[in-house]
């Protein structure tokens, strides 16, 4: 019985087939054609539209907001889901500027979210280069103390916080604020830990060759090369003070200690069932601050955010 197989008989070549795959070589296995640019270009295409709506999605309260405090009360009480003002009016800025000591609450909270920026940058950077390179008995269980006291909710510290600042005579003072963010910021060692075991021990080795004690060699040496690390770190943590809103309510009493996160709340507590375009404008301007600080400073944040995983050991 014959079988037609002009590709032995003739020499010729026949396209190569699973069955023939399998019969000439049995171990090897038949991988799958890459998928086309077609596909890619879709998935792609789809993931951007994913994107994009969420994208839209986050930026439209604000979007919101910063188009309703343009808008006048007789618009705002006749079609208040209009969403673009008709007409435009600058009022509500100025009379929400007029109508509460905004002046005061900006000073206050610029130079607490300094004051704490400052105080927390030379700690934290002490802090983690201690726990990054001098070794001592129980550093590591000390270190993991520390950074799972991060995890504890604030607000099942604000009692004993408050009964803490009665007794140092700090309540209603904004050192009340300022102190404790100074030298309680988990976070912040954490950071400058990584930043710090990110660094070769080379340079440390050499300065110590050279005579240089642990002190010089911190601030001639470490922190110079901290800068990056140091300039994301108090981005986050200016934002983080002029945000804050819990303690601060419970602790300040006096409306001229007031930060602007609590004259905001008592300035919606005023006007906001009667012109919601005072408050969207009040809001705008304890907004946009740290939303341009954000802006400026986001990528260093992100790369913050990034080099805090590459230096675990």
């Amino acid at each position: 019985m014959s079988v037609d197989a002009p590709h032995l008989t003739t020499g010729g070549r026949a396209p190569a087939t699973d069955s023939t795959i399998a019969l000439v070589a049995p171990g090897r296995r038949i991988r799958p054609k890459p998928a086309g640019k077609g596909a890619r270009r879709a998935s792609a295409t789809i993931l951007h539209v994913v994107l994009i709506v969420a994208g839209i999605g986050m930026v439209f309260p604000f979007l919101w907001m910063l188009l309703t405090s343009f808008k006048t009360l007789p618009q705002l009480l006749k079609d208040p889901l209009s969403v673009i003002p008709n007409p435009w009016t600058f009022d509500n800025y100025a009379q929400a500027w007029e109508a509460v000591p905004f002046a005061q609450a900006y000073l206050n909270s610029a130079y607490i979210a300094v004051l704490v920026v400052i105080g927390t940058l030379i700690t934290a950077s002490m802090a983690g280069y201690a726990f990054a390179r001098i070794r001592f008995r129980g550093s590591k269980v000390l270190f993991i103390v520390f950074l799972a006291t991060q995890m504890i909710p604030k607000q099942v510290t604000l009692i004993p916080f408050y009964l803490l600042m009665t007794q140092l005579g700090w309540v209603d003072s904004h050192l009340a604020l300022i102190i404790p963010g100074m030298i309680a910021n988990p976070f912040a060692v954490f950071l400058m830990r990584q930043f710090v075991l990110a660094l070769p021990k080379e340079l440390e080795e050499a300065a110590l060759v050279d005579g240089a004690g642990r002190i010089r060699t911190f601030f001639t040496v470490i922190l110079p090369n901290l800068k990056p690390g140091l300039a994301a770190l108090s981005i986050i943590v200016a934002i983080d003070v002029w945000n804050s809103f819990l303690f601060p309510l419970v602790l300040l009493n006096t409306p001229d200690l007031f930060t602007v996160p609590l004259l905001l709340q008592s300035f919606q507590g005023q006007f906001g069932s009667v012109n919601y375009g005072l408050v969207m404008a009040a809001s705008a301007i304890s907004t946009v601050p740290m939303l341009v600080v954000f802006v400026i400073g986001q990528r260093r944040i992100l790369n913050s955010m990034a080099a805090s995983g590459l230096g675990g050991r």
